[in-house]
């Protein structure tokens, strides 16, 4: 591997950091590495079911009731058709739906299971599902599948243009408590990351809390990327600053934006 930075190794004496859960870490990593980066994985953020699912299974059992349904996330999805196997249904009962992907990692996740997709945001954030929406559901049911902690932008909004909406939890985030040690000794050590890639808000909470107070000013010389405006907002809620941000919101996005932050910075 070169040791400086070349076209196509970019990112060549970078260390970043990357903070998604573990199983859903590769495809940041693998790309990142493609460019020369130097990937070091501490994940911000666990998944993990519901304390129970019996709203969820409640709702796929009335699949007939809705008219849409709305996904927001691939974990939401793999929950979903989870729960669908148990109940011994699959998609000859969600044809007459209507479907919503926040976006192509969400829209890949449904179509994978043979579930047609037709509505897209142009953007992968809530407000843009909003605006693609709203004109479409007035007298609808709509089934939204999301964790359990998410804003409220989507419920909220659509039931303003007059859609029934039901709001069910397939999975939860929660603080990977491992991560704690590993995470401070790595910021507070001699070779700190050059980046600190954050994909969520969840990630950005979580990261703030499992560095500590103390921590937060050995991260001066540290780049927080992050994966859009949303995301971005929350670390100016925690007082901190997105110094790199995607303008397409997807793994792809955030890659491309790093490696023009590279670029920019050696001119």
């Amino acid at each position: 591997m070169p040791t400086t930075p070349t076209a196509t190794h970019p990112l060549t004496g970078q260390r970043i950091l990357i903070g998604r859960a573990r199983h859903q870490s590769s495809t940041l990593a693998d790309g990142l590495k493609m460019l020369g980066a130097q990937v070091i994985a501490i994940p911000f953020i666990e998944i993990r079911k519901p304390r129970s699912f019996t709203a969820l299974d409640r709702a796929l059992g009335n699949l007939k009731n809705y008219d849409w349904l709305i996904l927001t996330s691939a974990n939401g999805a793999e929950s979903m058709w989870g729960r669908l196997r148990k109940l011994k249904l699959d998609k000859r009962h969600m044809k007459h739906l209507h479907v919503a992907a926040i976006g192509p990692a969400t829209k890949k996740a449904i179509e994978k299971r043979g579930l047609k997709v037709e509505l897209v945001p142009d953007e992968y954030v809530a407000e843009s599902v909003v605006n693609k929406l709203k004109d479409k559901v007035k007298g609808k049911r709509i089934l939204l599948v999301r964790a359990k902690v998410a804003r409220d932008i989507i419920p909220v909004e659509l039931r303003k243009a007059g859609a029934d909406i039901d709001v069910v939890e397939a999975y939860e985030t929660v603080l990977p408590n491992a991560s704690r040690p590993r995470l401070q000794k790595l910021i507070k050590g001699p070779r700190p990351p050059h980046v600190v890639t954050f994909t969520s808000s969840s990630t950005v909470r979580n990261f703030v809390d499992l560095l500590g107070g103390a921590n937060k000013k050995k991260l001066k010389n540290i780049k927080l990327a992050s994966i859009g405006p949303v995301t971005s907002g929350t670390l100016r809620e925690l007082n901190l600053t997105a110094n790199i941000e995607a303008r397409e919101f997807t793994m792809g996005g955030l890659i491309r934006a790093i490696v023009i932050d590279s670029f920019a910075e050696k001119l």
